[in-house]
């Protein structure tokens, strides 16, 4: 028993070394590949001198570098450190970036709540003539009650003219003052009316322009699907055409068992 357990101890011994060959072989495979992987850094200081290394350069060279391969081939750049004024005009332009992203979305949400409130181009001028008609209803009423208060200051006018040197009563001096006062102000309330109904004019009138746009692209880019449907069926893939000749498939024999 002894003898047999002396061979077998002598017979795993070899097998033992194979394994941590193999296990060390693995090992440097690992740090080869890894190494391989980083490559060689290539630079040129200030002074003109070009540099090789298997590690980075602690700071970024001025003129950047390069990763090379084992064969010296080129497979990553670095590039040189921003100036200052790089580093403005890239914020500038990141800036403008996201300025312009978030008018894009401003706008496309606009569009979405103008084409929710009208479905037609009629709608929208039912609400215009409908601003329109309160606006102008409000500049009428004003005007008729200016046309009143004006028939009431000449009324006043001749009363006061008719005291001649007498004192003119303070009531009839303040309903005089009351009057101007709100003349006035019916005048500036008539223009702001008149001024809100050009604006409005105007605002229904660019509605009307932009739900215009909006159709045309959504009618555009409808047609431009429809087209590349019709494509899509004029020219089927290969596979799917009469006649194509199906995939061949090769079928497992069945298992036999001999009895």
């Amino acid at each position: 028993m002894i003898g047999i357990e002396q061979a077998n101890s002598v017979g795993q011994r070899p097998r033992a070394r194979f394994a941590l060959r193999a296990i060390a072989a693995f090992i440097a495979a690992v740090f080869a590949g890894t190494t391989a992987a980083a490559g060689t850094y290539k630079w040129t200081d200030e002074q003109g001198v070009v540099h090789y290394s298997d590690k980075a350069p602690a700071e970024t060279p001025a003129k950047g570098a390069t990763v090379l391969d084992k064969q010296g081939r080129q497979v990553k750049k670095i590039d040189p450190p921003l100036t200052p004024e790089q580093i403005k005009a890239k914020s500038d332009d990141e800036e403008r970036a996201r300025a312009l992203a978030k008018a894009k979305d401003e706008q496309a949400r606009k569009d979405r709540a103008l084409m929710q409130s009208y479905t037609s181009e009629s709608e929208i001028d039912i609400a215009r003539n409908r601003a329109i008609s309160t606006l102008e209803s409000q500049v009428k009423s004003a005007e008729t009650f200016s046309a009143d208060l004006t028939r009431r200051q000449k009324n006043i006018a001749k009363q006061k003219a008719s005291y001649g040197s007498k004192p003119i009563p303070i009531e009839l001096e303040r309903e005089s003052t009351a009057v101007d006062n709100e003349l006035s102000h019916q005048t500036i309330l008539i223009r702001q009316k008149q001024e809100e109904l050009t604006l409005v004019t105007a605002k229904y009138d660019t509605i009307k322009q932009r739900w215009r746009e909006i159709l045309a692209d959504q009618q555009r880019a409808a047609a431009a699907a429809a087209e590349l449907e019709a494509a899509k069926a004029q020219n089927p893939p290969a596979s799917a055409k009469p006649g194509a000749p199906k995939p061949v498939t090769t079928a497992r024999p069945a298992s036999t068992t001999n009895k």
